[in-house]
C-alpha cells in the first residue's frame, strides 16, 4: 500500500498526497438528480434503470472538469455510467443498512450549493425555476439530497476511522527518502542521411490514413437568452427611475473620508480622573504654540500611536465609544477637540484628513440608473423565459422555432467549428464540448448551457462534417519527416540496446560510452524530491529493481522526445526521517490514515459492486 501510495507521489507532488489528500463526495453535480425521460436503460442496478441522458449528463461533467485536455469521449462514457453504477450500488447498500438523514440537513446542503445562488445568497426563484423545468416537486429533490448525504456519511465512517501507525508513516518516509547512485549515458537522436523513398511514403500513408485526416467540423443554429437584451427591453419612467435611485441611493454615494489623530491621557492605577483630565487641559493649552503630532509623540499614553504623532487612521463608526465617535465625527478640518472621556481616559481629538461625503445627483447619474434599474426588473423575466426555454427545447427537439418563436427570440448561426477552436459562441468550450456530443450530433437540441449567471444558449446542429482523409500530396511532406523521425527513434533503440548488453556482461559505462564518443553523467545521492534529472528519467530509476549481488541494475529509459537513455544503477541507499519530516508527523500520520481509508473504500464499493444484480448494455 505505502508504495503504490509512493509510486504516485513523485517530486512536488509528493507532499501533496499527505497535504491535499480529502473525502470526494459520493455523488455528483446537480443534474445527476433530475428526472431522466423515457427512454431505453443503458444499465441496471437492481430495480434502478439508467439511461443514455444520465450518461451524457455525467460525461459532460467530467468533460467540464477536464478543460483543455484531450479526451477521448467513449473511454470518458464509460468512465461515466461506471461511476453511476458505483453511486447507485453504494446508495442501496447505506440504504438497506438504515442510515438516515434529516430533511433540515438537505436543505441546509441546498442553500449552500452555489448552483441555486445568486450574488452569494441562496436564490428561491432560481430554485424553483430549476424545480419546475424538471417537474420536480421540492420534496422529492430534498430526498434525492438526502441520499447523496447519506452516502457522504458512510463514506466518511470509513475513510475518518481509518488510521496510520507511526510505522506506515516511518515506512512511507523511508520510501520517500530513499537515495540512489547512477551513471547514466544518454543516447540521442540522430537525422538519418538517406531520405524516404517514395514508395515508404505512400506505403506509411495507406497503413496511416486515420493520422492525416481534416478535423470534424460543425457548425449549429442556436437561441440565446441574456439578461442584457431582456433588460434592453424594460421601459423606464423619470418616476420609476427616481424611485429606484432613492432605494438605492447607496450605490451612488461617495462616504466621507475622515482621518484622525489622538493623544490619551489614560486613568490607571497610576493616574486618577482629575489628574488626567488636568493633564489633557494644559496640553490643549500646549497646542496652540506646539504641533499636535510632536506633542502626541512626547506625553500620549497611546505608546503604539504615539510614534506616528497620535495616527489612528480613518475613522469607522461602530469602532469606538459613543463620546469618542460623537466628538470626532463633529470636528471640523484641522480642529483639536476638548477632551473627551472614554473607558480608557481623556483623549484630545484633532481631524487631519477630511474629504466630505457626496451623494451624485440623479441627473448626473441618470444612464447608470437606468441601466441598474433594467437588470433588476428583467431577472425575473429571464429566470421565467429559463424555464421556458429548458421546457420548449426539450418538448420539441427536433427544432428551435418553437421556443424561439414562443420567446420571441432571433435564431442565429454559427460558422464551422472543430472541437479544439472556434469563433463567435464557439470560442467558448462549453459549447464545442456539447456541440459535439451524441444528442446533439443525433439532430436533437441540447440541454441549455448556462454562460455565467446570465447568459442561456440551446444549440441544435445545423451541419456536421465528419473527419475525412487528406490527400497524399497534402501529407507528402509531414510523412516524410515522421519517417525521418521514426528511423532516428529506431537507430537509438538499436544503439541503446547494444550499450546496455555490453554494461550487463561486467564492461565499464566510461569505457563503452567512449567508443560511442557520448558522454557519461552520474549522479550520486538521488533522491525523489531533487530535480537533478528529468522528471521521466528519475520516475524510471525509482521504478527500477535495486541491484543485487554488487552488480549494478542496467535499463533504458526513454524521455518525451525520443531520446534513449542508457543507465547503470549501482547503490540504493534507505531513506530516513529528516528533522523536517518530525516536525511534519501529525500531518502525515492524519492523510496517510485518509489514503489508506479511501482505500478500503474504494474496495467495499468493487466488492458491493461484484455482488450486486448488475446489468450493463453497451451506451451509444
Amino acid at each position: 500500500m505505502l508504495t503504490k501510495i509512493r509510486e504516485k507521489a513523485q517530486g512536488a507532488f509528493a507532499w501533496g498526497i499527505l497535504i491535499i489528500i480529502c473525502v470526494p463526495f459520493a455523488l455528483w453535480g446537480i443534474q445527476n438528480y433530475l428526472d431522466t425521460g423515457e427512454e431505453a436503460p443503458v444499465a441496471s442496478v437492481g430495480d434502478k434503470d439508467f439511461f443514455q441522458r444520465d450518461v451524457n449528463r455525467a460525461y459532460e461533467q467530467y468533460a467540464q472538469n477536464l478543460q483543455g485536455m484531450t479526451i477521448d469521449e467513449q473511454s470518458l462514457k464509460a468512465q461515466a455510467l461506471q461511476k453511476l453504477i458505483k453511486d447507485e450500488v453504494l446508495l442501496q447498500y447505506v440504504h438497506a443498512k438504515g442510515l438516515v438523514t434529516t430533511d433540515d440537513s438537505a436543505r441546509e446542503f441546498i442553500k449552500s450549493l452555489t448552483y441555486f445562488q445568486v450574488d452569494g445568497k441562496f436564490d428561491e426563484k432560481r430554485y424553483k425555476t430549476m424545480l419546475n423545468s424538471q417537474k420536480m416537486s421540492s420534496n422529492e429533490f430534498v430526498s434525492r439530497i438526502k441520499n447523496a448525504l447519506i452516502m457522504e456519511q458512510f463514506q466518511r465512517s470509513i475513510i475518518d476511522s481509518s488510521f496510520a501507525t507511526k510505522y506506515d508513516v516511518e515506512s512511507f518516509f523511508k520510501i520517500q527518502n530513499q537515495q540512489r547512485n547512477v551513471d547514466y549515458v544518454n543516447v540521442a537522436l540522430q537525422k538519418p542521411a538517406e531520405q524516404p523513398s517514395e514508395e515508404e511514403i505512400t506505403t506509411y500513408y495507406q497503413q496511416h490514413q486515420d493520422a492525416y485526416q481534416t478535423p470534424e467540423q460543425v457548425s449549429v443554429e442556436y437561441v440565446e437568452l441574456s439578461l442584457e437584451d431582456i433588460a434592453k427591453t424594460i421601459a423606464v419612467t423619470d418616476d420609476k427611475l427616481k424611485t429606484f435611485y432613492e432605494e438605492q441611493k447607496d450605490q451612488f454615494t461617495t462616504p466621507e473620508r475622515r482621518k484622525i489623530s489622538h493623544i490619551l491621557f489614560a486613568i490607571n492605577d497610576k493616574t486618577d480622573e482629575k489628574t488626567a483630565l488636568e493633564k489633557a487641559l494644559k496640553a490643549k493649552q500646549e497646542l496652540a504654540n506646539k504641533d499636535f503630532s510632536a506633542l502626541a509623540a512626547e506625553v500620549s499614553d497611546d505608546k503604539l500611536t504615539a510614534k506616528t504623532g497620535g495616527d489612528l487612521g480613518l475613522f469607522n463608526v461602530g469602532v469606538m465609544e459613543k463620546s469618542f465617535e460623537d466628538a470626532a465625527s463633529s470636528l471640523k478640518l484641522g480642529e483639536v477637540s476638548n477632551p473627551v472621556k472614554s473607558a480608557f481616559g481623556y483623549h484630545l481629538i484633532k481631524v487631519t484628513e477630511l474629504a466630505p461625503g457626496e451623494v451624485k445627483p440623479f441627473d448626473a447619474v441618470k444612464n447608470e440608473v437606468t441601466k441598474a434599474y433594467q437588470k433588476a426588473q428583467a431577472e425575473n423575466a429571464f429566470y421565467q423565459a429559463g424555464e421556458t426555454l429548458t421546457e420548449m427545447s426539450y418538448e420539441h427537439p427536433d427544432n428551435l422555432k418553437t421556443v424561439a418563436d414562443a420567446l420571441g427570440i432571433t435564431i442565429k448561426k454559427s460558422e464551422t467549428f472543430t472541437r479544439d477552436k472556434g469563433e463567435s459562441i464557439a470560442a467558448d468550450e462549453k459549447v464545442r464540448n456539447t456541440a459535439f456530443t451524441e444528442e446533439v450530433l443525433q439532430g436533437n437540441n441540447s440541454t441549455p448551457i448556462e454562460l455565467g449567471t446570465d447568459r442561456l444558449v440551446v444549440l441544435r446542429m445545423q451541419e456536421h462534417k465528419p473527419a475525412a482523409a487528406k490527400e497524399l500530396k497534402d501529407v507528402k511532406q509531414e510523412i516524410a519527416s515522421t519517417l525521418l523521425t521514426d528511423k532516428a527513434k529506431q537507430q537509438a533503440i538499436d544503439t541503446a540496446k547494444k550499450i546496455k548488453a555490453r554494461l550487463q556482461v561486467g564492461e565499464a559505462i566510461q569505457t563503452v560510452a567512449a567508443e560511442y564518443k557520448l558522454p557519461v553523467k552520474t549522479v550520486a545521492g538521488l533522491t525523489r524530491t531533487k530535480e537533478d534529472v528529468p522528471l521521466p528519467l528519475a520516475q524510471a530509476i525509482f521504478k527500477a529493481a535495486k541491484p543485487v549481488g554488487g552488480k549494478p541494475t542496467v535499463f533504458i529509459a526513454e524521455l518525451p522526445a525520443g531520446e534513449q537513455v542508457v543507465v547503470s544503477l549501482s547503490k540504493v541507499t534507505e531513506g530516513a526521517m529528516t528533522e523536517n519530516d518530525k516536525k511534519q508527523m501529525e500531518l502525515a500520520t492524519k492523510n496517510i490514515a485518509r489514503a489508506f481509508g479511501q482505500a478500503e473504500f474504494n474496495a467495499l464499493i468493487n466488492s458491493l459492486e461484484a455482488e450486486a444484480d448488475v446489468s450493463v448494455r453497451q451506451p451509444k
